[in-house]
């Protein structure tokens, strides 16, 4: 299932805005058919298994390769007739950064505004302040860790000036201290500064810690789109969590009821699926209270980012196919 969107191309339309969008490798579509809406001035994930084609469309949409169907717009520019003019506020990433390692990171800097303008070089000591990395500027980048060249990488993008940031796998390799400096870092661009960051990635604890909202992709299809609270169900009214003195008990009044279809301790206190309506929170507690049984705890059961990604996609035991090499 996809969601359509109808608001046409404009200059305070969405960051990424796609229609159709569909990228062929000979007879295999690694990006089929896809509808994609990323507001401005968040944190937007594209969340799906490796080889589910992230990374095909980060290449689409930068233009590195070329569209077999459909329609984009990246910041209100369709693409590819207004590419240039879209690419002019757009910084990017794809795959692992690179540098002269024997430079230091100021040096990588200045190469990079050198060619961009004096504007682009002012810009250097805030963007390394942003990322931070100002202590550690003048090292050359031979010694930085593979995070610290991430984050060079976004100061890199940052020189620019960028509306939006797209990212490729940016925690790929990163130990849990870096990965939570990165996590810092975009939501600093996003809340402070107003940017937009586009990332893909695998790893969706990351995803729902860092974005606003997400995309979830499987086989080159997006399966479903919308705010990360959505995308996660929030809380499921059809099952409950139950903490209570009397678990023995309360198992046994409600095996014995029609409002509940399954009960079972779980960690922290016990876990029951209600049959529907007129089964609801209120009616269980009821019951439980008539027995004489105390309630500590009734909530409803929260599912994890990770738990929706599992129930959508089906394809994550199956082999990893070849790397898309573009046409």
């Amino acid at each position: 299932m996809t969601t359509a969107y109808s608001a046409a191309h404009h200059p305070d339309g969405p960051a990424i805005e796609t229609r159709g969008l569909t990228k062929r490798f000979g007879a295999r579509a690694a990006i089929s058919a896809v509808d994609l809406h990323v507001p401005r001035a968040c944190a937007f994930g594209f969340l799906g298994p490796n080889g589910a084609g992230k990374t095909t469309m980060i290449r689409t949409l930068l233009g590195l390769t070329s569209a077999s169907e459909g329609s984009m717009a990246i910041l209100g520019h369709p693409v590819p007739a207004e590419r240039a003019a879209a690419l002019r506020s757009v910084g990017a990433i794809v795959e692992e950064p690179r540098f002269h390692p024997h430079l230091s990171g100021r040096e990588n800097l200045r190469i990079v505004a050198a060619v961009r303008g004096p504007e682009a070089d002012a810009r250097i000591a805030p963007a390394l302040s942003r990322v931070g990395l100002t202590e550690r500027a003048d090292e050359k980048v031979k010694r930085y860790s593979l995070g610290m060249r991430q984050r060079l990488g976004v100061a890199r993008c940052l020189l620019a000036d960028p509306k939006l940031l797209i990212l490729d796998e940016p925690t790929n390799g990163l130990d849990p201290g870096g990965i939570q400096e990165f996590r810092y870092m975009i939501r600093a661009l996003v809340e402070e500064e107003r940017r937009t960051v586009f990332l893909s990635s695998h790893l969706l604890d990351e995803v729902e810690k860092i974005c606003d909202a997400a995309a979830i992709v499987d086989r080159g299809r997006i399966v479903i789109q919308g705010a990360i609270s959505e995308l996660a169900g929030g809380g499921s009214s059809a099952e409950l969590m139950i903490g209570t003195g009397a678990p023995e008990d309360a198992i046994a009044v409600l095996r014995n009821t029609d409002l509940v279809r399954e009960c079972s301790p779980s960690e922290g206190g016990l876990r029951v699926v209600l049959t529907g309506e007129p089964a609801t929170a209120a009616a269980v507690n009821a019951l439980l209270v008539e027995a004489g049984i105390p309630v500590v705890r009734l909530e409803p059961v929260r599912h994890s980012l990770e738990q929706r990604f599992l129930e959508m996609t089906a394809r994550l035991d199956e082999p990893v196919p070849e790397q898309e090499v573009p046409a």
